[in-house]
């Protein structure tokens, strides 16, 4: 190497939960099927175009063992099975069940492209009322459910071996009126494209093309197996589950046989590892230098902690190239920080722009980069994500943007990408660091996955369970419990949380919920012992109330001007951090930050502060405060041409006006004042509310993501009982 050009490291992460029943045998969801066929093999074969970029692609054990288990064994799903079943021998449940999940999938990049497919999902409705799809599958045809079994895999499969395979070019020329063989020769195709994908790797790797690296077998939280209370060093506060859970045992078990399973599957073993969800701790960093492991990534936010300096400005600049752009050691392991910034406009941003223009700015960024760093050594720029789920958002999956972009590189001699493993074995394998932080890639800590109720909860069935099959195991010796602690492990992994809290939301959430609950059934069938009660009661808590990060305090009396006159005028209110955006993947930010809330004898106060002033926000803009208790209410909010808000009731199915609500405010933040009589509500009565942003009348945004806000309307003593 030499001093000239910046060098990028970009990793793609590829992971999927562990969905396979462990008493059916059947996967719950088809997502390791369906991502297969559009997103893995797809990444790799791009890249014959472009035999200069190099990559670095991160399997999960988990993933592997799936797409082998559908590849070689040919393993089922309910999704599969209905896509299989001739369309005239679906009965009324099978038809149900597609009309509500054969539409999974983004509407704008891959159900629009097929006219068919578009106008069976506005048959359908886009708003779908489950209550009524069995009276809705009537209306639709034999003819309509074979297209829609035909059209659901056909979007599935990556754009580029749909134009590229002469049959799949001729289904989507054909478009409709699908025939039984038309379906299966389809479904025949996925198979061999699932087929392909790991032998298409372990090519490249020969080639030198790429480098391949691991996770822990079933993605866990390293630093949370080793000890839930390691979640109190970047939060304080946190509330933990009752039980401890502190195994460290275990997480160096989940680290082993995912290099143990990668050096079967490839035949060598790795030496780099991405910890699940960048999730790092020192004793999570001596577990990985033991087995091996010579270099793992995770988030610039963590080496800034673990320096005790900021790596960026105000206003996101890095202000600390030298630092952001080395790598650095901790018990013989290098360690490569990505770069958030550049790592999210690729996972959330860029697919709203142009693609041509998006791979301009990102190379504009870079040749940036490459100006500021100093001119002593080389630098190495790590961009680190999900390298499956963000390229639905994007036009032709991706790969406009992708092509452009690696075609720009290819020919900027300013920048060069190199795997991480090239760089590293160049000779900077790092400086030396004093300290890791113990956190994640999400806000440097490990809130998505401890701390809420929920979240609380399943540690404390795992906890629970795990020390029950300790205890049979020490007893039993002799017993090959194998498949009891496989399915402890499976529990152990993130995704599970990742969907309990107020994080995340997905339509599946009740699948996650039940799958995590059946891996521990199946611990108590293993060792014989009747299962928990409790276990067959979900976690989920769909209308709980959601606990404020501070709880209130007292009155307050805010000014209604949409300033912040005083920082006391709303300290003894609650407030609640809304900067967690929902979906399946975790967004970079949100137009909400934080939620304050709280009251005085006579009236209920809201305010809101968002990542701009309010007077900046765009007259595309509107907010509602829904409200389902004790009255279904609903105030409309609008900021321009001119700002006010409507209340209005529900009565008989029907929204009405029942007044205006004159006291808002919006200038830097949104502030008002609503009375309790104007709600119905009287002393001691229950408020559940939620707040919604739309665009264009289309909800973006919900705080909080699942449940509500509630509070109860105050006695006049209420101040004087706070205080005992």
């Amino acid at each position: 190497m030499t001093d000239s050009p910046l060098y990028i490291s970009f990793l793609w992460h590829m992971h999927q939960p562990f969905y396979k029943d462990p008493f059916t045998g059947m996967y719950r969801l088809p997502w390791v099927r369906l991502h297969g066929t559009k997103d893995y093999l797809d990444m790799a074969e791009i890249l014959l175009d472009f035999p200069d970029i190099k990559q670095t692609f991160n399997f999960t054990p988990s993933l592997l063992e799936q797409i082998i288990d559908y590849a070689e064994h040919q393993a089922g799903d309910r999704y599969l099975e209905l896509s299989l079943k001739k369309a005239s021998e679906l009965d009324i449940e099978d038809r149900t069940f597609i009309l509500e999940n054969f539409f999974l999938a983004n509407w704008e990049h891959m159900i629009k492209p097929f006219p068919r497919y578009f106008e069976l999902l506005m048959k359908r409705g886009s708003h779908l009322i489950r209550s009524e799809l069995k009276r809705m599958a009537q209306y639709f045809s034999v003819s309509d459910f074979l297209d829609l079994q035909v059209l659901f895999n056909l979007c599935w499969i990556d754009p580029m071996f749909r134009k590229k395979d002469p049959f799949l070019s001729m289904l989507v020329d054909k478009g409709r009126d699908f025939t039984e063989e038309d379906k299966v020769l389809l479904l025949e195709k996925q198979l061999d494209l699932l087929k392909k994908i790991i032998p298409r790797y372990k090519d490249m790797v020969t080639a030198n093309h790429i480098e391949l690296s691991v996770s822990p077998f079933y993605h866990p939280i390293l630093p949370l197996l080793c000890d839930t209370n390691a979640a109190k060093i970047a939060l304080p506060d946190v509330r933990l589950p009752q039980k401890r859970f502190s195994h460290p045992e275990d997480a160096q078990r989940q680290i082993r046989m995912g290099i143990e399973y990668f050096e079967k599957v490839f035949g060598y073993r790795p030496v780099g590892m991405w910890p699940s969800e960048g999730s790092v701790s020192e004793e999570v960093l001596r577990l990985v230098s033991r087995e091996g492991i010579r270099w793992i990534g995770t988030d610039e936010d963590i080496l800034s902690i673990s320096l005790g300096r900021p790596l960026r400005d105000s206003s996101r600049n890095v202000v600390d190239p030298r630092s952001l752009y080395s790598p650095h050691l901790f018990e013989d392991v290098s360690i490569v920080f990505r770069d958030h910034s550049l790592s999210d406009l690729i996972g959330f941003e860029y697919a709203k722009w142009d693609p041509g223009k998006a791979a301009e700015d990102l190379l504009a960024k870079l040749i940036h980069i490459w100006r500021s760093v100093p001119k002593d050594k080389p630098y190495l720029v790590s961009i680190i994500l999900d390298g499956e789920n963000a390229w639905e958002y994007y036009r032709n999956d991706g790969h406009d943007f992708l092509r452009y972009l690696y075609e720009g590189l290819s020919k900027e001699q300013r920048l060069k990408t190199v795997t991480v493993s090239e760089y590293l074995n160049a000779g900077d394998r790092g400086r030396p660091l004093e300290r890791i932080h113990a956190g994640s890639w999400i806000y440097a800590n490990f809130a998505v996955w401890i701390g809420h109720e929920e979240d609380n909860t399943a540690w404390d069935y795992l906890t629970e369970t795990r020390e029950e099959l300790r205890i049979f195991q020490e007893m039993n010796p002799e017993r090959d419990l194998s498949d009891a602690w496989k399915a402890l492990y499976i529990a152990e992994g993130s995704d599970w949380n990742w969907w309990y809290g107020d994080d995340h939301t997905t339509e599946n959430q009740k699948d996650f919920d039940e799958l995590f609950r059946l891996h521990l059934m199946k611990v108590y069938r293993e060792i014989g012992k009747e299962i928990p009660a409790h276990l067959f009661i979900p976690v989920l808590r769909e209308d709980r109330s959601v606990i404020p990060l501070v709880a209130m305090r007292g009155f307050i009396e805010p000014r209604i001007d949409g300033i912040v006159t005083s920082y006391y005028e709303w300290y003894q209110g609650a407030h609640l951090d809304t900067r967690k955006a929902g979906g399946s993947m975790h967004k970079s930010e949100s137009i909400l930050s934080t939620l304050f809330y709280g009251f005085n004898k006579d009236s209920l106060f809201l305010r809101l502060d968002s990542i701009v002033p309010f007077r900046e926000l765009t007259d595309e803009m509107t907010f509602s405060v829904d409200i389902t208790k004790p009255l279904q209410s609903r105030i409309h909010i609008t900021l321009k041409p001119s700002l006010h808000a409507d209340l209005f009731r529900k009565i008989e199915s029907s929204w009405t006006k029942i007044r205006d609500i004159p006291d808002v405010a919006a200038e830097d933040i949104f502030e008002m004042k609503v009375p309790f009589s104007a709600l119905n509500a009287t002393e001691k009565d229950e408020i559940s509310l939620s707040i919604s942003v739309m665009k264009n009348g289309e909800e973006i945004e919900r705080c909080p993501f699942r449940g509500h806000i509630t509070l109860t309307v105050p006695t006049p003593d209420f101040e004087a009982m706070m205080w005992y």
